[in-house]
């Protein structure tokens, strides 16, 4: 019920088109409800012969119009219950694509992005059913059953009485189809979010794939999710294929009870024609809704199935959230300030033990260290994709958890080892991070990066398409692509995560000359593998284990045993 609850809750903006087509489908049925006793009127008329012709025409006219305001209440009844459900699955897909960007980045490090997908697409989708297909037609069969059996009993108790003899053993079997039908949806909505997730690794590494041969071995891993979805959908298909039959075995049974009963009270004059062809007219109203009993259950349970894994998403929270009453973060200097402070992942050792360092507004603090030191972990908590377990972080004093995330990251501009593009233009990925900057703008931020002389020697120059995640470019385009986006940002704090890992020496060079314009005026921290290009760095951090074990210049670090020297002298030869 509370499920049932929360749904009814998200559909109640467009209650309004909900209840005009519900009151569609309800004259829609009562027109259905008259028909077959008009029809009855006229064998009536027949049998005992016709004496006025215009009472025939009569009839026949009222026939007509009933049959032309069921186009329009069957029109207004199937489309307007469309329109409010196709618009609830657009807010509800917006809800929870909105609801995923405000996680963490934790969130993400346990989610398949193909998982995420099928809620955000397929899950929202079966609300659709529901308030389109489910909610419309059991409104119009339980009116149905009603009307039905209450004229029917104003025929002939005995025979009505009879007619509703297979209805108990229907609704009972029809609780014990949803109750085993709800998990095999379930699994089938998650089988079908696994499959989601395998195709969408697989072709995001196609290159792989065929750089290795893994062609087969991918295959099979597409055709075992394949397989799981398969196995799941067929497993529900099973119970609802021994319903179907058992409710149409049923149905069938009350109407050969009616049939003989009735015969025997027509032939006993208990009865006469006109009723015994009305009470048959009507009987076949009667067991149409009970018949499509089974898929309607189908449906519901499906619809429900989705509605758990949307309600799953839009009910959890994210780890980092703004706190009550967060302040906006001033214009920013760049002093960042770490306090004793201590991360860990879940259920994982501890990547960060007791860091404390200081970067002061305008100069450049370097990371290095081996791998998986915590030097990613440290950008990460600084702007702020994590909260430290323990200790605090501050930028001019301000604890980062006492202003909003968004007002924080608009004065840092990011450059990550693994470029990502959006498949769009050259100009479009450079002004993504100042939507509002014109083309002069955009070219300064090119040539400040080094990139400009290359843009401009592609045939269509600043609209050359970079593909999906920038494929038709090189790593070191994307990469100056990626600076020259965070030169136009002009934020006061400027990350820098291997900005260079991934290049040639001549743009390494081109890299490091873009980042030099930018020092003096802006605090940058970067991480480094190569350690001749941060030797100019202001501060440098050598991280081991989680600690900081030696920190200073270049020309001091250089000097004295430790870490350092070892790494720079090892890189030198």
């Amino acid at each position: 019920m509370n499920l049932l609850w929360r749904i009814a809750v998200e559909a109640r903006k467009y209650r309004g088109l909900l209840f005009l087509g519900g009151l569609a489908t309800l004259f829609l049925t009562f027109l259905n409800l008259i028909a077959p006793r008009l029809l009855a009127r006229m064998v009536g008329i027949v049998q005992r012969g016709i004496e006025d012709m215009r009472e025939i025409f009569v009839l026949a006219l009222i026939l007509l119009g009933l049959y032309l305001l069921r186009v329009l209440f069957r029109f207004l009844g199937n489309y307007l219950p469309h329109v409010a459900a196709w618009k609830l699955v657009r807010d509800l897909r917006m809800k929870v694509y909105n609801q995923i960007q405000t996680f963490s980045l934790s969130f993400f490090h346990r989610r398949q992005t193909g998982d995420l997908m099928s809620r955000v697409v397929n899950d929202t989708a079966t609300f659709e059913q529901l308030y389109a297909h489910v909610i419309p037609e059991t409104i119009t069969n339980a009116v149905t059953l009603i009307g039905v059996v209450i004229i029917l009993f104003s025929i002939n108790s005995s025979l009505a009485l009879l007619t509703c003899a297979p209805i108990p053993f229907i609704l009972a079997s029809g609780w014990v189809m949803m109750k085993k039908v709800r998990p095999k949806f379930r699994q089938m909505q998650k089988s079908l979010a696994g499959l989601n997730s395998q195709l969408q690794d697989n072709i995001s590494g196609i290159r792989e794939i065929q750089a290795f041969g893994q062609h087969e071995r991918e295959s099979s891993r597409v055709k075992e999710k394949a397989g799981e979805f398969t196995r799941a959908m067929l497993s529900a298909l099973k119970i609802n294929a021994i319903f179907h039959p058992s409710v149409e075995f049923l149905t069938a049974l009350g109407t050969v009870i009616v049939v003989g009963f009735g015969g025997f009270l027509a032939y006993h004059a208990n009865i006469d024609a006109e009723e015994v062809v009305a009470f048959l007219l009507y009987l076949a109203l009667f067991y149409a809704p009970i018949t499509g009993l089974a898929q309607l259950l189908e449906n519901a349970q499906l619809s429900l199935a989705g509605a758990e894994r949307v309600l799953e998403i839009l009910d959890s929270a994210s780890e980092v959230t703004d706190k009550q009453g967060a302040a906006e973060l001033p214009a920013a200097r760049g002093h960042i300030r770490f306090e004793n402070v201590s991360f860990r992942y879940v259920d994982e050792s501890p990547v960060l033990d007791d860091i404390s360092f200081e970067v002061l507004p305008g100069q450049t603090l370097a990371l290095v260290g081996p791998t998986g030191v915590g030097k990613t972990t440290i950008i990460q908590l600084a702007a702020r994709f994590y909260d430290p377990k323990d200790g605090r972080i501050t930028i001019d004093g301000h604890d980062l958890r006492e202003v909003t995330q968004n007002s924080l990251r608009n004065q840092m501009s990011l450059v990550l080892q693994d470029t990502f593009l959006f498949n769009g233009t050259i100009a479009e990925n450079i002004s993504y991070a100042k939507p509002s900057a014109g083309a002069q703008e955009i070219e300064e931020a090119a040539k400040t990066a080094g990139v400009y002389d290359d843009i401009m020697e592609m045939p269509a120059q600043f609209d050359t398409e970079t593909g999906e995640r920038g494929i038709r470019l090189s790593g070191g385009q994307k990469q100056r692509i990626s600076i020259a986006r965070a030169v136009l940002r002009d934020s006061p704090v400027l990350i820098l995560d291997e900005a260079t890992a991934s290049v040639d020496m001549q743009t390494e060079a081109q890299i490091q000359s873009a980042i030099a314009k930018m020092r003096g005026n802006r605090t940058i921290i970067a991480i480094a593998h190569r350690l001749s290009t941060i030797r100019s760095a202001d501060i440098i951090l050598v991280l081991k284990e989680g600690k900081i074990v030696q920190r200073g210049s270049h020309d001091d670090l250089i000097r004295e045993e430790g870490l350092y020297r070892d790494l720079y002298l090892a890189q030198e030869v």
